[in-house]
């Protein structure tokens, strides 16, 4: 028998302790809010991170994170803020609601989450 998780990458292996609820993952946010996430194809290519009752998405799976997306307080009603909480992009009554508007604010250029840290302003890259 082939071990197919030894072929995930980080963002898939994430995504799915999270809906196996795993429940390191999933102590600071709402069941709810991970699922319709990972139901968006768009956020489901991102890394997902849970952190203070929030769902953030990045482009990168190490520390420094990419910080640059929008990202659901997961509380009722759903909150959807733009990258540090710079404005509030709207409340939704359902998770998938939230879900959706976090999409629909994805930059264009936001494609699948890079391995390893996000490079930082002045970095050279080699």
């Amino acid at each position: 028998m082939i071990d197919d998780m030894s072929t995930e990458t980080t963002v898939e292996s994430t995504w799915r302790r999270m809906l196996e609820h795993h429940s390191a993952a999933r102590r600071s946010g709402s069941p709810e809010v991970i699922e319709a996430a990972a139901a968006e194809p768009r956020l489901r290519q991102l890394f997902p991170f849970l952190s203070h009752g929030c769902l953030t998405f990045h482009r990168n799976t190490a520390y420094p994170w990419s910080n640059d997306l929008p990202f659901i307080a997961c509380t009722t009603p759903y909150k959807v803020y733009a990258t540090g909480y710079a404005e509030l992009l709207g409340e939704t009554e359902t998770a998938q609601e939230a879900a959706a508007l976090v999409v629909a604010h994805l930059p264009r250029d936001c494609g699948p989450a890079v391995e390893g840290p996000w490079p930082q302003p002045g970095s050279d890259p080699e």
